[in-house]
């Protein structure tokens, strides 16, 4: 029996990457269904899903009312991933392209023994294409940053293309995540971690945006400057629990 797995693809305006991406994700030697959720685009990336979901039973969308930002729309898709799906691995990743879908099979090849797989641009050296090299200095010092007031061994605790094993999701308190951007992707991976979950980085190559325009502003870059310290002194004084033993993932048994 295959592992099910679910990619989740938060958007807004990403009317030219959608289609084709979905196309990409589902042509993938995996069993995978995805789910867009998408924050009412004015440009109609809602309209082209939901056309696409109408003739294809493994895609999903939730449309929400407004611009809610990509913390809580992940937040949404991983409770609706674990109310409403049976997916034993859950994907999350861009819908610009900048994650390659052709690396979902080499991410769930690791999560068969891990319980959370991060896509790192900086794990053997840099692998990011096309960045101006403010964006990749801000990237890479984000990520040192990150790992001396956290603790956290990671290279990329900001990359956004991961998988995470359904234990993991369950065990995280998305009522209590409110951050966004960064911020939202080393608050999940610091939540694992702090859980004893084992977390590995594998390199990916990250490739900027090919069409429409970075969500990347100060506001989110700030956040995540206070959050590690929240998170830090959050657990000061506590002993991160023990790396869990590795357990190899085969499918759960399906009822009925």
């Amino acid at each position: 029996m295959k592992l099910e797995c679910l990619v989740i693809v938060p958007t807004y305006n990403e009317r030219e990457n959608i289609a084709e991406l979905i196309r990409r994700i589902l042509a993938q030697p995996i069993s995978v269904e995805v789910l867009v959720i998408d924050d009412a685009s004015p440009d109609g990336t809602g309209a082209i899903v939901r056309r696409l979901a109408a003739g294809d039973r493994r895609v999903h969308l939730i449309e929400r009312p407004g611009k809610g930002g990509l913390g809580s729309a992940y937040c949404d898709g991983f409770r609706h991933a674990l109310a409403r799906t049976r997916a034993d691995l859950v994907f999350q990743m861009d819908a610009d392209f900048s994650h390659d879908p052709a690396a979902l099979p080499e991410l769930l090849a690791v999560a068969r023994q891990e319980d959370l797989v991060l896509g790192s641009r900086y794990l053997h050296g840099v692998t990011v294409v096309n960045w101006p090299l403010k964006r990749l200095f801000l990237s890479y010092g984000a990520n040192l940053y990150t790992r001396l007031i956290t603790g956290m061994p990671f290279k990329d605790a900001t990359g956004g293309f991961k998988c995470f094993r359904r234990e993991v999701l369950e065990a995280i308190d998305w009522s209590g995540i409110h951050s966004d951007g960064y911020s939202f992707q080393i608050e999940t991976t610091y939540q694992a971690w702090r859980r004893g979950f084992r977390i590995r980085e594998v390199p990916i190559l990250f490739v900027d945006r090919r069409v429409g325009i970075s969500k990347m502003n100060r506001r989110i870059v700030m956040e995540a400057v206070w959050l590690v310290w929240r998170l830090a002194l959050r657990h000061a004084f506590r002993p991160r629990p023990r790396a869990r033993a590795p357990r190899p993932l085969e499918p759960r048994a399906r009822e009925g």
